[in-house]
């Protein structure tokens, strides 16, 4: 309404007693305005579902005005999404808080990627399952975009942004939101929160190695053991000179790749099918179902030669892992491929040895990604871990913490006049780092303060009555060791 003139207003008086304006046009000047009228309405559902109170039917109070509310939408979050309410929130700030504690430990630093990003960043390498699951659209500027699946083409489209006046190599990780339209299974929803670790400039698997490292260390943090959990270890070499040995043409890899991926997921009559599909012939499907059920590295000489890269490679990183004591989480294991296409050498999956869960983490070598994206072919290996089956895995171990909401102090004027001195004390206190809940709430009584203060595990309970106050004291409760003494504001804010 132009120039707030409401003069020709009518108003809805709620049961709260608030009377809310409503606007109508103003008449013409010959006519006298109307006198304001005034009716209940009743408060919408969803807030009588907030307060407690019982829903109440639009048909209970006639006169309601159309339009001015509507049943009570559905609570629940999109299907395979998650909303995080104060006690999940605490725990995934914990599981982030360790994710970067980790990553500080090995000299990474965090970067950040939006979450929307070009369609084209996913769909370059055509064929790839993940292009199937992609939650795409098109922008209000007729530009096709995408919520981000995973988090590595995006730093690759940083590091080329960047270009080559960084210094190498690169040590970044990031802990982001991933969207994808997939069969939900256990730990496994269409969005969840994934922490990568990537070194960019290394072409060595020193690099590999350092990243395994940095997982381990993760799992020990949180209490995890070898007994608990594998990581199986191959390299993508090693299914290329198995295809090269029946002359698969090498255009057939990515697809053949993206099949092998599913050998714990499917049947192998299935996993058979899909080589045949995909022109496979038979005595190759053979072969290559063999190959990747090879478990030793004899046996992996033996198939492909001992002068083989993948054989040499995979060699020296078993031998590094010695050194980083971390050998015996590791597994020898061919039938790992992973199923995107990116991926050129090293490649591993996180798995608990229960099988209860899917994979816990996984990643690799990718020194082809940049030049998909135009840039140069340049060495690179990371991983992904999401947020969601390491969860599962610390319930099943019974090794999730509990976090409780934990409060330093409580902060309460007994009477109205007392507010303001009451703010100033919690505003002292917060600025020392204290962490204190002020009671805001007019008409609380002692039991309800107790209460409230054993709710929030509170370490002690500040009282400002004006006898106490008359003499520049507060009254403190240490509420664990049950003593109570009279302090002025310095004391209380000295003795934090």
């Amino acid at each position: 309404m132009r120039g707030g003139n409401l003069s020709g207003s009518e108003g809805h008086l709620l049961e709260s007693g608030l009377v809310v304006p409503v606007c109508r046009t103003r008449k013409p000047s010959s006519f006298s305005p109307p006198k304001p009228k005034f009716f209940t309405v009743r408060r919408s559902l969803a807030i009588r579902a907030m307060s407690g109170s019982p829903a109440v039917s639009l048909k209970e109070k006639e006169g309601t005005p159309k339009g001015s509310m509507g049943s009570l939408i559905s609570t629940d979050p999109p299907k395979g999404t998650r909303d995080f309410p104060p006690e999940d929130m605490r725990l995934r700030t914990w599981l982030f808080n360790n994710f970067r504690e980790v990553s500080r430990l090995f000299s990474f630093e965090e970067v950040d990627f939006p979450l929307v990003e070009s369609e084209e960043l996913y769909t370059r390498k055509a064929g790839e399952e993940i292009v199937g699951q992609l939650y795409n659209f098109e922008d209000k500027g007729g530009r096709k975009v995408a919520l981000r699946p995973e988090l590595t083409p995006s730093l690759a489209r940083l590091v080329l942004q960047k270009g080559r006046a960084q210094s190498y190599p690169l040590k970044w990780f990031a802990i982001g939101q991933c969207w994808r339209y997939e069969r939900m299974t256990r730990g496994r929803r269409r969005e969840h929160y994934q922490w990568n670790m990537d070194i960019i400039g290394v072409p060595g698997v020193e690099a590999e190695a350092e990243l395994l490292s940095a997982i381990v260390t993760f799992f020990t943090k949180l209490g995890i053991t070898s007994n608990d959990v594998g990581i199986k270890v191959s390299n993508r070499k090693v299914l290329q000179a198995v295809l090269e040995k029946f002359n698969i043409p090498v255009d057939s890899f990515p697809a053949v790749c993206v099949i092998v991926d599913k050998l714990e997921k499917l049947p192998r009559e299935e996993i058979e099918g899909e080589l045949d599909k995909a022109g496979v012939p038979s005595n190759a499907v053979e072969g290559i179902l063999k190959a990747l059920s090879l478990k030793s590295f004899d046996d992996l000489e033996a198939l492909i030669g001992a002068q083989s890269g993948a054989v040499a490679e995979l060699k020296q990183l078993f031998a590094l892992a010695e050194g980083y004591g971390i050998q015996d989480w590791l597994h020898f294991d061919a039938s790992v491929v992973r199923g995107l296409a990116y991926y050129t050498g090293t490649v591993f999956e996180g798995f608990d040895k229960d099988k209860k869960l899917r994979a816990i983490c996984g990643g690799g070598r990718y020194d082809r990604l940049l030049s998909t994206y135009g840039g140069q072919d340049t060495p690179a290996c990371g991983f992904g871990f999401g947020d969601a089956v390491i969860v599962e895995l610390l319930k099943e171990k019974k090794l999730l913490p509990v976090l409780p909401h934990v409060v330093d102090d409580v902060v309460m004027a007994l009477e109205d006049s007392l507010r303001v001195p009451a703010a100033g004390v919690a505003a002292r206190l917060r600025s020392k780092g204290r962490v204190v809940e002020l009671v805001i709430e007019k008409g609380k009584k002692m039991k309800w303060v107790f209460k409230h203060c054993d709710t929030l595990k509170a370490k002690r309970l500040v009282l400002l009555g004006s006898t106490e106050w008359d003499q520049g004291k507060v009254n403190v409760k240490d509420l664990d060791a049950r003593e109570q003494t009279l302090k002025t504001v310095d004391e209380l804010i000295e003795s934090t």
